[in-house]
Parts: C-alpha cells; structure tokens; sequence
C-alpha cells in the first residue's frame, strides 16, 4: 500500500492520538480491512494503521487520526471480531477512494507546530491535578491512580481520552497543532464537568433528603 493512502473507517466517535478504544468488527468491508492489518502486524510489516474519521450525519470530517490494533479480545464464529485500538497520527484526507470493499483515502499526515508540542512543567501539573480530581468525581473514589510519564507531549489528548466529552469538542482538539493551546481548552472542559457532576451530586442529595423526611400533620 502506498505510504500516504490510508483505508477509511467512518464512525460516530473521534479517535485521539494515545486513546484506546474497543471496535466491534461484523460489517463483511471491515472484517476484511481489519484482517490485513492484523496479518500485517502478526507480520511486524508495514500497513498496520487504519484511519478513524467522525461521520456525523451524510458528513465525514477529513480530520481524523490513524489507529492500530493492540489485541484481538474475541473472535466470533461468524468472523466478527472485538479488537482494542490505540491512536496513532493524525491526518487529514485529500481525496478518498472506492476501489475495494472499504473506502480509502490518500492523506497527508501532520503534528503540532514546531516548538509548540509539549506544555511547560507549571501547566502541565496543573492539569494533572485537575484531571486527578474530575476522575474522582467521575468514579467517585479517591483512589484513583494517576500515573502520565515524561515527556509531556500530547498530554491534552491524553486527558482527554478517558473523559466523557463532546464529539464535536474532541474533532476540535484533533485539530489544534499547539499543545498548550490545547490543554487550556481540556482544563476548561474538564474544570465544567467537575461543576456539572459536583451539582449533580449536591440535587441527588437534596432529593434523597426530601424523601426521607416525615410529613409533618
């Protein structure tokens, strides 16, 4: 396969690079498209990377990120599949292709701006910290360990990952090629959803009150 075309898989999710991500593989296009990759990587060969797009009603974004297969957790009789993929590299799709079962793209792939790919050690704590206190909120425990080693490059992407977030949020993030920018803008999503969670839990407590309180006659 030729370096910069890339087999397409149109989904209502964004990849980000460093994110994992469970598939279930049981359209026939896509039991084929996944079964070369994994023959190349069984192979240690090159075409191991498939691209993820967001299709988002009649619309694919040409943004998206490539991802590869870490394992195969179960094989159905049938052929399906489920697989885990991490993200890889991100690209974008200059003109897209019908010539096998799947739909194909030739792509050129990009980064961040020079220089601007890794946050300063001040950011980059204070973002660990306000992760560490929105996935104990989400989980509700404090005993959540948080564990992103140096370097810190696209550590926004890998906050953001394991955070419930927008889908049209995440397309934006795929976008932004400077790392600081970008994890202002994940430090403003995640500081929301602590507020979000944090008034959830101060109504469900107000309505357990209410309900165990006797009527008064």
């Amino acid at each position: 396969m030729e370096e910069n075309v890339l087999p397409l898989f149109p989904l209502a999710v964004v990849l980000l690079p460093e994110e994992l991500l469970p598939l279930h593989i049981y359209e026939e296009r896509y039991k084929e498209m996944i079964g070369a990759r994994l023959e190349a990587k069984a192979a240690n060969a090159s075409g191991q990377e498939f691209g993820i797009v967001f299709a988002q009603e009649q619309e694919i974004h040409t943004l998206g990120c490539t991802a590869t297969v870490v394992n195969v957790t179960r094989k159905y009789p049938d052929g399906r599949l489920d697989i885990l993929v991490i993200g890889r590299r991100r690209f974008e799709v200059l003109f897209t292709r019908e010539e096998k079962l799947y739909l194909e793209g030739e792509v050129v792939f990009f980064d961040d701006d020079s220089g601007a790919d890794t946050p300063s050690d001040a950011e980059a704590a204070h973002a660990i910290d306000r992760f560490r206190l929105a996935m104990q909120r989400l989980h509700k425990t404090a005993d959540i360990p948080i564990h992103f080693p140096r370097p810190y490059r696209h550590l926004s992407f890998r906050m953001a990952g394991p955070l419930p977030l927008d889908t049209n949020f995440k397309q934006q993030l795929l976008s932004m090629r400077n790392e600081s920018e970008r994890l202002r803008q994940v430090l403003r999503a995640m500081d929301a959803l602590v507020a979000s969670l944090d008034l959830l839990q101060k109504v469900q407590k107000k309505a357990g009150g209410n309900g165990n309180r006797p009527t008064k006659r």
